[in-house]
């Protein structure tokens, strides 16, 4: 039925016009649908792939305009659950001229929050070919923290490929003790993990951590990504240089549907990560959180300008 496949909140912003305002002082916004693992399935079903994404939203119309949104995107929403006792999240974001613009979330028992694990027992694994985890996700509650783990239990029966985004945001655990520990322990679930910080220290933590981890990609901002494997082969894979940067918010989830797509094509894994070298470098030249993922043909095409960052 798809391709690829996720479990997520996905996150109702409402994005100031005012520059340089701040969110106390803005009075302007528009509405737009965002969240880590849904910029992925957008990114991806741009490229031509066919995505499903797995989530729960309140029966409010900030509820009825994402499962609106998600349908125009063409990803598949048949696994989104609608929740009478809770609200959809949302969050207010700033508009800057530089730097990354300041958010405020309203996710605290949201209704992804309360999302069952028995609702992954209605979920069709037969076509996917690889399925996209994040660390959002377990991080919004303890329930949604028990439905990741199921969720990851089933990919691992059904023989799926992983990837898993730590997307590590400390505002959201109970702590950040909670949140080192979590993550950690997760991320054995991951065949492919995609991290930042320190590239060989982190590599070899979670190559170790795991027996299913065969691959770890460590983002390094603008000097691309390095990528280690199980066998110790190790390499690094150049960035794309940008004029401006006008923010970098979906630039991680990019250049993580980058990777993925490009696995699924069957390209290598340095190619694959430098079609997510690619698509993080054009994100991060717009000012929404997923407006920047190109089609196939203006990927293929900024490939082909910058063929000397290879």
């Amino acid at each position: 039925m798809s391709e690829i496949l996720t479990l997520g909140e996905p996150v109702v912003t409402f994005a100031s016009t005012d520059l340089n305002k701040g969110l106390v002082d803005s009075i302007n916004y528009y509405k737009f649908l965002g969240g880590a693992e849904l910029n992925v399935m957008i990114g991806a079903t741009r490229l031509g792939h066919n995505t499903e994404y797995i989530s729960q939203v309140g029966a409010d119309p900030l509820g009825q305009f994402t499962i609106k949104e998600i349908a125009r995107y063409n990803v598949g929403n048949h696994y989104i659950a609608t929740d009478e006792g809770n609200w959809t999240a949302f969050q207010l974001k700033e508009l800057v001229d530089q730097g990354d613009p300041s958010t405020f979330n309203f996710r605290r028992n949201s209704a992804a929050a309360h999302f069952d694990k028995s609702l992954i027992d209605q979920v069709d694994f037969s076509d996917v070919k690889i399925a996209h985890l994040s660390g959002i996700f377990p991080a919004i509650s303890l329930q949604a923290r028990e439905a990741f783990r199921y969720f990851a239990e089933q990919l691992i029966d059904h023989g799926i490929r992983t990837t898993f985004d730590p997307n590590l945001r400390p505002a959201l655990w109970e702590s950040r003790e909670v949140m080192i520990e979590t993550i950690n322990d997760l991320a054995k679930y991951g065949e492919i993990l995609i991290g930042s910080r320190d590239p060989e220290t982190i590599a070899d933590f979670y190559l170790n951590n795991s027996d299913r981890t065969q691959t770890v990609v460590v983002k390094i901002g603008s000097d691309g990504a390095y990528v280690k494997n199980k066998s110790g082969e190790n390499y690094i894979v150049n960035g794309f240089k940008v004029e401006k940067v006008v923010d970098t918010v979906g630039a991680g989830d990019g250049f993580a549907l980058g990777l993925i797509t490009g696995l699924i094509e069957g390209l290598t894994m340095a190619d694959a990560v430098r079609r997510g070298n690619a698509v993080g470098a054009l994100q991060v030249q717009t000012p929404g959180d997923n407006d920047g993922y190109p089609t196939q043909e203006e990927l293929e095409a900024f490939l082909a300008d910058n063929k000397k960052e290879a």
